[in-house]
């Protein structure tokens, strides 16, 4: 081995060290060049569209004429562009400026920091909160520091790439049971008895399916084997539930539930519009007047827990803190909240009128009851080819097609906001059922 190593060394010593690193810049070239034409190929190749407007149910679009109405962001509330939740930034900006140049813990942390925690502890009846850049940062930081080798971790094999990706950069035992199967559930709850703590971890509304997950059983199993229940409440925070607290106020566990994380980057008004697409997961669509700034996430639950995640939670200690202007739109987005709930018993209606029309097309729905409407077509290029002939009729829907979803179960995902009206919802029917004839998806 050490002559082989002599060996090498001598040829590439005749080799100018400029060429050498121009030959390995060729290669990884045609590796990615390899890679893109496979995408390419199988028909799952993401285009960017450009919004040269604000966010809201109608757009504008680059290189399309005329109004756009949107049904794929995740402004389910219609705040992103609400005058007050402009006004609040505007005014946060004004008084705190544009950023704070530090992490929390140095000399980031400002009145209203502390203020918008305390408000998401009471929105959701807990004892203490803390904010994350986002909530794909929240999940990062809390499996880390707060399960060890000791401990086990079980999690629905469908949850969030940000929740799988975080279970990964911790320590703990990890079990994966099947998806909403309480009988697999429970097995792995048995085996994991050994374990000194034992948390169960899902996503409270399923980004890609639009399902929700049973957290009455989930809760009662871990009551049962002395677990501890984590939920992303990404997309349910401000509409589902009563007031729009979320999963576990609509399903009555709001006192079983140990730890909650969520975003201020959807329902609550898309704070900056910061968004990432990630395998396995879900887009978070541009919102909001303020671009590249973070959208905002957090953890809430018992103060200890956040307590620690100040002290070991790395996407917090190492972050800058969220700017004033998302702050301030996020505080705003709660106080609307808390004032009215209107909004929110305005959503079931909406969905339910969607979900019936395109079931009454042929056209097959994933999930219930949730504003996250997947049209599902099984075939990427057809997803994508739909899609491309919806904006053709004023329609913005996205297809969804593999690693954000599993092959052979492309869809597109529509998303319905409380903005839109029953005009804008009969519009888009229409539109998938014209398209949908011409692509062989309905009769």
């Amino acid at each position: 081995m050490m002559w082989a190593g002599r060996v090498l060394r001598a040829a590439l010593s005749g080799v100018p060290r400029g060429r050498r690193a121009q030959s390995a810049l060729a290669q990884l070239r045609g590796i990615l060049e390899e890679e893109l034409e496979g995408i390419r190929g199988a028909g799952t190749w993401k285009s960017e569209r450009v919004i040269t407007s604000r966010q809201g149910p109608r757009i504008h679009v680059d290189g399309i004429s005329g109004g756009i109405l949107n049904f794929c962001a995740n402004n389910y509330l219609g705040l992103s562009s609400h005058p007050e939740v402009i006004q609040a930034g505007l005014q946060a900006l004004e008084e705190f400026g544009a950023g704070l140049s530090s992490v929390r813990f140095i000399c980031g942390t400002q009145s209203i920091h502390k203020d918008l925690e305390a408000k998401i502890a009471r929105f959701h009846q807990r004892e203490d909160a803390i904010l994350y850049p986002s909530c794909f940062d929240a999940n990062a930081g809390l499996f880390e520091a707060l399960l060890t080798p000791e401990d086990a971790v079980l999690s629905d094999e469908l949850n969030h790439a940000s929740i799988i990706d975080g279970i990964r950069l911790c320590k703990a035992h990890k079990y994966r049971y099947r998806h909403l199967d309480m009988a697999d559930l429970e097995a792995k709850l048995q085996e994991a008895q050994k374990h000194r703590l034992r948390l169960v971890a899902t996503d409270g509304a399923f980004s890609m399916d639009g399902d929700i997950a049973p957290l009455q059983e989930i809760c009662c199993l871990a009551s049962q084997y002395g677990a501890l229940v984590f939920v992303d409440e990404c997309h349910a925070t401000g509409f589902l539930g009563a007031t729009g607290r979320g999963t576990d106020e609509l399903l009555g566990v709001m006192d079983q539930v140990t730890i909650i994380n969520s975003t201020l980057g959807k329902a609550l008004g898309g704070a900056s519009g910061a968004y990432r697409l990630v395998p396995l997961g879900s887009p978070h669509l541009p919102a909001g007047p303020w671009k590249s700034l973070g959208e905002g996430g957090y953890t809430t639950g018992p103060g200890s827990l956040v307590s620690l995640l100040r002290q070991r939670a790395r996407p917090y200690l190492f972050s800058n803190s969220l700017p004033p202007a998302v702050v301030g739109c996020a505080s705003k987005a709660l106080d609307l909240l808390m004032e009215s709930s209107a909004v929110v018993q305005s959503m079931a209606a909406k969905t339910q009128r969607f979900r019936s029309k395109m079931e009454a097309a042929g056209f097959t729905i994933s999930g219930a009851s949730h504003p996250i409407c997947p049209v599902m077509l099984g075939d990427a290029r057809r997803a994508s080819c739909m899609a491309d002939d919806m904006l053709k009729r004023g329609i913005f829907v996205i297809g969804f097609s593999y690693p954000v979803v599993p092959e052979g179960k492309a869809r597109i995902r529509v998303q319905i906001s409380a903005v839109h009206s029953e005009e804008d919802i009969d519009r888009c029917v229409e539109a998938f059922v014209e398209v949908g004839r011409l692509h062989g998806a309905v009769p």
